[in-house]
Order: structure tokens, then sequence, then C-alpha cells
């Protein structure tokens, strides 16, 4: 009998820390750039006071466990398919219960919901509201309105959606024009559950918008992105000056961004590449004996397997053009520098990453050889 009990207790025990373990490697690391703090961030989000099928406290766990910093739990404001089931009359509830609860998870929740329209305008979403009950208007312009007298910040979602645009195209239409140029409309999904548009990326580079990637989770964030397989749930980085709601306000009214998105991390170059370079370091360098290679020690501080295409003047010897290096671990490459050299540039193109559709930025790493 006593044998029983310690064998059942160790068995708990490596349950426990295996599983402990993995909510540790499970969390989505990325570094602060200079200047800013980078934030991890899901801002389209829906639970059983919608159309969701999960209660508010398990969003707000999923995100602990993702290591998220900040999240809106955005119900449809006219779509309630299981108000029969649970009537409520205050359309902030689903908000105060993820915000209370997060308290000790040192989450920010943000107020927010769903403007659920026929297209055009679509579906948007509306977040940093000060009360959703207001925003039960039938007027399609004036719902925009009241959001943003209650100082809202309000982004265009999923524009390519089958439903609503049966070409799955997202399309700027004259009504969402004029939403941008009142100040109604501010940013656009370009990454939505498991849809990427080229689109709407141009979209908002052309209309100067916040470039928004979202998970619209509706079900488990653990079956949806397959986690335990080592997927990822589409997040928001948000380039914070602090972590605090009017901080990340501000940064995404000035369109501070990336979207992370299956591994590929699309937005501007002014805050694309320094994150990048935050996330690569060369650890070591030096020459191989008397020869003109030079090894060389590259470090992954992130979550993103980095895929790169060489564009120097200089080849590597173990590999060709395009590399990949490996998130949070070491990369060792052999780089032919023609001459022993006390230092040198390499420079790649970024292959999982976007600043436009088609178009990949351009990294430079510099390399001190011991």
């Amino acid at each position: 009998m006593k044998q029983g009990c310690i064998l059942l207790a160790c068995l708990i025990g490596f349950y426990y820390s295996k599983s402990q373990s993995f909510v540790e490697e499970r969390k989505i690391v990325f570094p602060d750039i200079p200047g800013y703090w980078t934030l991890k961030c899901d801002f389209h989000i829906h639970t059983v006071f919608s159309d969701g099928n999960v209660w508010p406290l398990i969003r707000v766990e999923e995100a602990a466990r993702d290591g998220l910093d900040a999240i809106s739990l955005t119900e449809h404001i006219e779509y309630q398919p299981h108000l029969e089931d649970m009537p409520h009359r205050d359309r902030n509830r689903a908000y105060q219960l993820a915000a209370e609860y997060a308290k000790p998870y040192n989450i920010i929740v943000v107020n927010g919901s769903e403007i659920t329209r026929d297209m055009p305008p679509g579906h948007a979403n509306a977040i940093f509201l000060q009360d959703v009950n207001k925003l039960l208007l039938e007027d399609s312009i004036e719902v925009y309105r009241e959001a943003k007298r209650q100082g809202a910040f309000i982004f265009w979602n999923h524009p390519d959606w089958p439903a609503q645009r049966g070409d799955a195209i997202a399309t700027l239409t004259d009504l969402h024009r004029y939403l941008i140029s009142e100040g109604l409309l501010n940013g656009i999904e370009v990454v939505n559950d498991l849809t990427f548009s080229d689109e709407a990326l141009q979209i908002a580079l052309d209309q100067n918008l916040t470039i928004m990637g979202t998970s619209d989770i509706h079900g488990l964030v653990d079956w949806q992105y397959e986690i335990a397989s080592g997927g990822h749930r589409p997040i928001n980085l948000v380039f914070a000056t602090e972590k605090s709601e009017a901080s990340i306000k501000e940064a995404l009214e000035n369109r501070r961004t990336v979207a992370w998105y299956r591994n590929l991390l699309i937005g501007r170059d002014e805050f694309l590449i320094p994150l990048i370079q935050a996330s690569l370091s060369v650890e070591s360098a030096s020459h191989i004996g008397p020869s003109a290679v030079a090894e060389v020690r590259i470090r992954n501080h992130s979550d993103a397997t980095y895929i790169l295409n060489n564009s120097s003047p200089f080849t590597m010897r173990t590999s060709g053009d395009v590399l990949t290096l490996k998130p949070n671990g070491t990369t060792t490459l052999f780089v032919k520098t023609l001459e022993q050299k006390a230092s040198f540039d390499l420079t790649f193109e970024v292959l999982n990453a976007l600043n436009a559709p088609g178009s990949h930025p351009e990294i430079e790493i510099q390399v001190e050889v011991d």
C-alpha cells in the first residue's frame, strides 16, 4: 500500500512538472526594441456572451498560458445567439468578469465590442470603450461616432471574409473611405484567425491604418492553433512606452504594431526591422585556424523561426543561401570571408517577414571576429 502511494505521488509529480514545463515553453517570447516594450496582445476574442463557446475566465487563463500582456473580449453587439440560455442586460459583463479575474495574472483587459453590420461597412472592433450598451444603435455610422466619443480605437475586422466578400479580396468602399477620412476607422485586420490578406495589408499601407493581427477565437485556443504540436495563436505585437492601457492605446493610434501569424511577421519597416535585429545577436565569431572561413554563432532570442536569404558578398561553406535560425536557440554559420577579417557585415532578406505584399525586409548583422 505504501509503495503504491509513493508510486502515485511520483507519477503526479512527474505529470505536474511536465505540465508546468509545457506551460512555460508555450509562452510567446519576443524581445523589446529600442525605446519600447514589446507587448503581446490579442484584441479580437469571443466568449459565450456572444457567439463564443467558453466562459470569459477561460480566455484569461489561455492568455496567461500564452504569455500575453493584453486582451479584449469583443462580443458582438447585435449578434447574441446564446441570449435565451444566458440572458444578460449589461453588454459590459464579459469585460467586467475577465478584468477582475485577470488582476493576479498582470494581464490588461481592454473593454471592447464588435460592431456587426452588413458590408459595407462589415464588422469592426471598437476597443477602449467606456460603455458598450451605448453602442446599441441602428444607424451604421452613428455607432462608429458613439464609439469614437468614448475614445475608442476602431479597426475593420476580416475585410476578406467570404461571407461578406465572395471573392475573399479585401476591397475599400466609399463608405470605408468616409470612415477613414472622419477618423472613425483607425486600423484593419491583415490577419484574422487562420487567414492572411495581402489586399488588407496594402490597404493599411495606402490608407495609413494600423496593421492588426488577431485570433478572433470562438472555441479553444489550444485546439484551433494546435498548441501542443508547436502552433501559436496569431497576435499583435504592440510597441509601447510602458505596460499600461493608455500606452497601448497610444501605440495603436501611432501604428506601432507587427502582426505574428504562422511564423510570419507582418509590419512596417520602422518597427519590423528593429524587432528582427533585437531578436538576433552574434554570440561569437572566430576564424577557423589560418583559414578565411569564419565560424559565426547567431542567437535567436524570439519564438519566430527566422528564414534568411543570404544577400551578403560572402557565401556559406556548409549550406546554401537560405538559412533557418531556430527559435530561442543558437545556429552556427560557416562564412567564407575570402580573407581573415577583424569584422564584416552579413546582410539577409528575411523571408518569414513582410513589409508589403510580396516584399521582404532586409537586415544587416555586424560581426566582430574574436
